[in-house]
């Protein structure tokens, strides 16, 4: 229902829009019109990398000269169609977004925004120098205007192109970022690490944003060059830059906040334009403006006015999945003889510290390990390299049966290991099952295309993701929470979403580090019973954690490291009488560490609280 209400709103608007250029001849106020459009069109992609991905871009005017220069080029000196030409200035747009993306997403943050600023002051000295090629201040004439049956378009064609144009991106940019990418887009904004250990590739969506930012800011350009059967350097300029990334952040990130920031812009823009130094003033004080008051962007304000909560679930609105959540786990499963995950001299060292020394374990499938051991022992370290997000130094990892040390997290993930954080690592401005479907990446198999055309495969596998999303979270009573803020639940919640999305991913084996920390007795005590359900699906558990009343009461087999050091293992009964571990956590010399099981479990319970 709701998708039928958008799409009648869109053509509520499209019909108004279209309606513009009939009521007016003015030929100025149909070139306001055109370029409402045209920014909308470099925005509605720039929104996708810096409102979704959370990447800052300065340099887009470099992009908006690539897709203008190739349109003049091509159609001016080579003859091309002209349409063909539109077309080539998107590829060629999108081609210099990779070559952009791939050195400027090694580094982050303001280092980030300098390259790309780089780009854009290169791209504009070329054009203005090159005389031979780009013809500096003195421009590319003849750039052939895009036309139908020999019927060159006038203004109010032009207004009309660029409308269908809008329309079609904002459909595709709204199907594309309401599903599967547009997850992972935020995902890795919120949180990288936690995006990498649920399946997503961080460094790949990066580079999409960056091509499709790239592709609309390229065609928005070829349409201006081609309008104006003119181009040259004058119009490629760094204030360009600002102006698209203004649009974006003025605007929000929702999929409306390009044409809000757009249309606000565009009229302020011509209003202003005999008064350049009061425009410039105008555009900063915006920006602070909108930084300080509207947070969330023009959009974010005006959708605060419209939304209503989504009521909880009943168990009748709940789709039903195709499979039981036990086939769900048990996919992943592979019949490996001997350990699911078997180690060999692990060695990790920051300088003089050696977090993880000479480490070697085994995990049997179906069984409940605990890593325990002091502050600092290396615990969490080994969980980062056994996940792949810190490499060892030295050593071999085999994870059903095969050797996962060069593997990237999201790949190690694939194959079916998942895992929580010690410090939460959730996406919190999601809904909770935003969260889990975020934990389904991987199993979602269709495609960019599908997704970015609405095609009914996507639409299929989105109801299949849901459902078994609903699934995961019914089976730790998160049921009644799906809809709501992931960031705005209680502690004790939130650390199950996290164990909810983990579980999504299907995993073989899953890594918890401290699952029970900040949680009270009860919520403790329900977790004991959680991790047994999990046990029971056939799913083996790495569980760090201090305490020891629920260390003792589900493991099958403890691991105790010390300054790095593996200094015991076996039993919980035999990890307790241990007079290595017992000196390690109580200090005790080792002939005199005789302490019962019950006064061992109190003392460790007393020195972590």
């Amino acid at each position: 229902m709701g998708q039928y209400k958008h799409l009648a709103g869109v053509a509520l608007f499209a019909a108004i829009a279209a309606l513009l250029p009939l009521i007016t001849d003015n030929g100025f106020y149909l070139k306001v019109v055109f370029m409402v459009g045209i920014n909308y069109l470099a925005a509605a992609g720039l929104n996708v990398l810096v409102g979704y991905t959370g990447q800052k871009s300065l340099g887009h005017a470099g992009l908006f000269a690539v897709g203008a220069y190739t349109a003049a080029l091509l159609t001016a000196r080579m003859e091309w169609n002209p349409w063909l030409a539109l077309l080539a200035a998107g590829v060629v747009a999108g081609i210099f977004g990779v070559l952009i993306a791939l050195p400027a997403l090694r580094v982050k943050g303001p280092a980030l925004a300098m390259v790309t600023i780089g780009f854009g002051v290169v791209v504009e000295k070329v054009v203005s120098e090159w005389q031979d090629v780009f013809a500096g201040q003195q421009g590319i004439y003849g750039v052939l205007p895009l036309s139908i049956n020999g019927h060159i378009f006038d203004m109010r064609e032009w207004v009309w192109l660029v409308l269908a144009l809008g329309v079609a991106t904002h459909l595709m940019m709204r199907s594309l970022l309401s599903g599967k990418f547009g997850r992972a887009f935020m995902a890795v904004n919120t949180a990288e690490v936690a995006a990498e250990s649920v399946g997503v590739s961080v460094y790949k969506f990066k580079v999409l944003a960056f091509v499709i930012s790239a592709v609309t800011c390229g065609v928005a350009g070829a349409l201006v060059a081609q309008q104006n059967q003119y181009i040259n350097s004058d119009f490629i300029t760094f204030n360009l830059s600002i102006f698209f990334l203004l649009i974006v952040l003025l605007g929000g990130k929702s999929v409306y906040g390009p044409l809000l920031g757009a249309l606000v812009l565009t009229l302020l823009d011509a209003f202003l334009a005999r008064w350049p130094g009061v425009q410039h003033f105008t555009y900063g004080a915006l920006l602070l403006f909108g930084l300080y008051v509207m947070p969330d962007g023009l959009s974010g304000t005006v959708s605060r006015f419209f939304t209503k909560r989504k009521p909880a679930l009943s168990n009748r609105d709940i789709p039903l999945p195709s499979v039981s959540l036990r086939e769900l786990a048990g996919a992943r499963a592979i019949d490996v003889k001997g350990p699911l995950l078997q180690t060999e001299g692990l060695y990790k060292a920051y300088g003089g510290v050696v977090p993880t020394n000479n480490i070697s374990i085994d995990l049997q499938p179906g069984h409940v390990h605990s890593l325990i051991g002091p502050n600092g022992a290396g615990k969490t370290t080994l969980l980062n390299i056994l996940s792949g997000i810190i490499p060892p130094t030295k050593g071999a990892i085999r994870f059903c049966g095969e050797s996962i040390l060069a593997k990237p997290a999201n790949q190690i993930c694939a194959m079916g290991l998942g895992r929580t954080f010690q410090n939460l690592k959730l996406f919190a401005d999601m809904s909770v099952i935003d969260n889990v479907k975020v934990g389904l990446h991987q199993h979602i198999r269709a495609g960019f295309g599908a997704y970015l055309f609405a095609l009914p495969a996507a639409k299929r596998q989105e109801r299949e993701a849901t459902a078994q999303a609903m699934q995961v979270l019914q089976f730790l009573g998160l049921d009644t929470k799906a809809y709501e803020t992931a960031g705005s639940l209680p502690y004790g919640l939130q650390r199950r979403v996290e164990l909810a999305r983990a579980l999504a991913t299907r995993p073989s084996l899953l890594l918890l580090d401290e699952p029970a920390a900040g949680l009270n007795p009860q919520e403790t005590q329900e977790l004991t019973g959680v991790i047994r359900s999990i046990k029971e699906l056939g799913i083996t558990v790495l569980l760090i954690e201090h305490h020891m009343d629920l260390v003792m009461a589900i493991s099958d087999h403890v691991i105790v490291l010390d300054y790095g050091e593996k200094i015991a293992e076996g039993t919980p009964t035999q990890v307790q009488k241990n007079p290595r571990v017992i000196t390690a956590y109580l200090g005790a010399p080792d002939d005199d560490a005789q302490l019962a099981p019950a006064t061992f479990a109190t003392s460790l319970e007393n020195k972590h609280a």
